[in-house]
């Protein structure tokens, strides 16, 4: 079983920068994609970004290309989501989740691992 513990949330000001974190207890196979979501109270849980675990393949949703960043540190077990020019709809408890998700990154039901999440809230 994999244990996602996010953290680095906050509440910043618009145009600010924030960098959240998703750390794994374990990783049991190089195949998995680890990704974020964020979510609104009454809403969908929305695809943020993904990572291949051990390809370079990033993937990120058109609401925050060119302003967010994922990245990786495998030795750590670790993922990164670089936030930079927040705006107030950035706002959203952001969970980080992992698994085989393949072709199908961007949905939530490709993966079986969630972290519990991480509050951000951009004041405008």
């Amino acid at each position: 079983q994999v244990q996602l513990v996010e953290s680095g949330g906050g509440l910043v000001q618009a145009g600010e920068s924030l960098r959240l974190s998703c750390a794994a207890s374990t990783i049991p196979t190089s195949s998995y994609n680890i990704a974020w979501f964020r979510q609104r109270p009454g809403k969908e849980r929305d695809f943020v970004a993904a990572i291949g675990w051990t390809t370079s393949s990033t993937y990120y949703a058109d609401s925050v290309k060119g302003r967010f960043a994922i990245s990786r540190d495998n030795a750590n077990r670790t993922v990164y989501l670089q936030m930079r020019s927040l705006k107030p709809e950035d706002t959203a408890v952001y969970f980080c989740a992992a698994g085989r998700s393949g072709d199908y990154y961007s949905k939530t039901w490709a993966y079986n691992y969630w972290g519990q999440g991480a509050q951000v809230t951009v004041s405008s």
